[in-house]
């Protein structure tokens, strides 16, 4: 009887508000995002890393898209592009944040969760309007 509870236990795993935190490859693998746990206890991800960070120039790439004319200036990496995500423990899912587009310039509503409780990949979900039908889902794989 032990020995079954044991396997039982071994089993079921029950995800953590950290398991979030680490190291993502974006869907496209052109950035790795970290996310991590602010001081507020939200969740906030970087740009860590850029396939391409510079122009054909030479020069960082900025953010000209960007529909807030005093942040067309700033750098790509290091940019933080989602912002105050919280865990919902019984939906199992970091959710009421926000997720920017640099390629578009737009901010999203958004959350997060890990499919069947697959770590390796993020299901990230972004949507307008408050209609998270309303929105696509990218898939970004776990690196660290």
């Amino acid at each position: 009887m032990s020995f079954m509870f044991a396997v039982s236990v071994l089993i079921t795993y029950s995800l953590e508000p950290d398991d979030v935190r680490g190291l993502y490859w974006n869907a496209e693998k052109t950035a790795k995002i970290k996310i991590y746990r602010a001081k507020n206890g939200k969740y906030y991800g970087k740009i860590e890393f850029l396939t391409e960070p510079n122009t054909k120039a030479g020069t960082p790439k900025l953010d000209p898209e960007n529909l807030n004319k005093d942040l067309i200036s700033r750098t790509r990496m290091g940019m933080v592009i989602m912002k105050s995500f919280e865990w919902n423990a019984g939906e199992k899912k970091w959710q009421d944040g926000t997720i920017y587009d640099p390629s578009e310039g737009k901010t999203y509503d958004g959350y997060m969760y890990f499919e069947n409780d697959d770590l390796s990949t993020l299901q990230l979900r972004g949507y307008v309007m408050g209609m998270t039908w309303l929105g696509k889902t990218s898939q970004w794989e776990k690196i660290e």
